[in-house]
């Protein structure tokens, strides 16, 4: 059946480009059964970039259930290599858009990866990431590691990890980590959890020229791309990593790791990937963005329905070598609601990967800021700034309007009822404060400051790295 979507596709695509040669691209687009409210896409051939990672899977959804297509657009997706190159070509144009890292439009927008402005419309997923360290490291960590019941006590807190450095420090060795990209979110959260255990993954500082990220470290981070993860820790390079699925589970099936804590215990459901695109590329095209997201919106939904009944689907789609490549058994671990740890130590984790359920996809200010606590307390932002800030550098960066005239599109057309979403025309886009399940501390997106203040490890108030 795929295979015959897939020739449709191609004849569709094909057909249309022929009349586009005789006829004006606008009467093309009205011949399409999108034409609405919002407009015709100003652009309807798109190109965009992803990552080989489970959480990717929206786009892979909206491309193959025909939603891009409802929305006249006809849409080619391709992985790239790494998060770097992804983003590159994203702000160049190669890309028209891409699953990016929920950080990077902060980065954008604060002008610490790039001098142009990248915005997110969407959120593809939350939740998402988890930690793994190497079997030989697990083996001491698990000495110090509460027991119950003979299995170890979830989350795992990195002062188990303090031994194993004090031994590697005595041997001479380099303790390193992998994480995907400086400005990411598996960087932040593989921070966040040393620092919560005590150990100081170490400043930024690049206004000294200094991008290494190592100042003070007692531990080393450094940049692998996702699927090179487990290759990177099986050759010795590094002892654990943060990543997305299925990179963490990989490990586990090949029996060279073990995952000690998911990012949904140290942020609950924060923002992990999100769609952007270049603002340029909104002002020029934004009935195509507004469409863009339409497809997507109604992909997680579908992700989510009826308690994750289509994730076996989704399983097998992206599992292709041209989505994630992985094997079915390895991406349903996590994508259906389990999560295997050490071997045979298969717990339920039913959030760990959400996409719509209680979240709708809906790029939150509060999320973005969060990041930004975290650029800060770790130095790329180099200096203290005022709360009213944070939000100024939000409101660049994530963009729920764009989002909000996508969803009530969809609710004029029947494609999704207004229940289905939170009150699009009183909502402030910033989530109730939560305390964080590893430490306890209190995370209220209006109070970025207070926030940053209380972490024992990391830059506050004036400091300097």
């Amino acid at each position: 059946m795929k295979t015959h979507r897939s020739k449709f596709r191609w004849i569709s695509r094909n057909w249309i480009k022929k009349v586009a040669a005789a006829v004006s691209a606008a009467t093309v687009v009205l011949a399409s059964s999108s034409a609405n409210a919002v407009g015709d896409p100003e652009k309807w051939e798109l190109k965009f970039g992803f990552i080989k990672l489970t959480d990717m899977v929206p786009l892979a959804i909206a491309y193959e259930k025909g939603y891009f297509e409802d929305e006249g657009l006809y849409v080619t997706l391709e992985a790239q290599a790494n998060w770097k190159v992804l983003f590159d070509r994203v702000v160049s144009g190669e890309l028209d858009g891409a699953h990016m890292l929920a950080a990077m439009p902060a980065g954008a927008a604060t002008g610490v990866i790039t001098k142009s402005e990248v915005i997110s419309p969407f959120t593809l997923s939350y939740n998402g990431a988890g930690i793994t360290v190497s079997n030989a490291v697990w083996e001491e960590m698990k000495k110090s590691v509460p027991m119950e019941n003979g299995k170890p006590v979830h989350p795992i807190s990195a002062s188990s990890l303090k031994p194993v450095l004090e031994s590697y420090k005595k041997a001479g060795k380099n303790f390193n980590l992998g994480m995907t990209f400086p400005v990411g979110t598996h960087n932040y959260h593989e921070r966040y959890w040393l620092a919560a255990g005590g150990i100081h993954p170490g400043f930024y500082a690049p206004e000294k020229g200094d991008n290494t990220g190592s100042i003070g470290a007692e531990a080393l981070l450094s940049v692998v791309p996702p699927p090179q993860m487990v290759p990177t820790m099986e050759a010795g390079t590094t002892v654990g990593y943060c990543v997305g699925e299925p990179w963490n589970q990989q490990a586990v099936t090949k029996g060279l790791g073990v995952p000690v804590i998911t990012s949904e215990n140290i942020w609950v459901d924060g923002a992990d990937k999100v769609f952007g695109v270049t603002k340029s590329f909104y002002d020029k095209y934004p009935n195509t963005t507004i469409r863009t997201v339409k497809a997507l919106i109604r992909a997680s939904a579908w992700l989510d329905a009826n308690d994750n009944a289509n994730r076996p689907e989704a399983v097998k789609i992206i599992s292709r070598p041209v989505y994630v490549g992985a094997d079915e058994k390895v991406i349903a671990n996590s994508m259906t609601g389990t999560f295997e740890f050490e071997k045979g130590d298969v717990r339920p984790v039913p959030d760990f990967n959400k996409f719509f359920r209680g979240q709708y996809g809906i790029p939150y200010y509060s999320d973005v800021i969060w990041w930004m606590t975290q650029m800060r307390r770790w130095g790329h932002i180099s200096e203290q700034k005022p709360d009213s800030w944070y939000l100024d550098i939000a409101k660049k960066a994530y963009r729920p309007d764009i989002f909000v005239i996508a969803a009530k599109e969809l609710i004029a057309e029947g494609k999704m009822k207004a229940s289905d979403f939170p009150d699009l025309d009183t909502h402030t886009f910033i989530k109730p404060p939560q305390k964080g399940p590893l430490d306890g501390i209190e995370y209220d997106g209006n109070k970025p400051n207070a926030y940053i203040d209380s972490f024992t490890i990391g830059l506050k108030g004036a400091d300097k790295p």
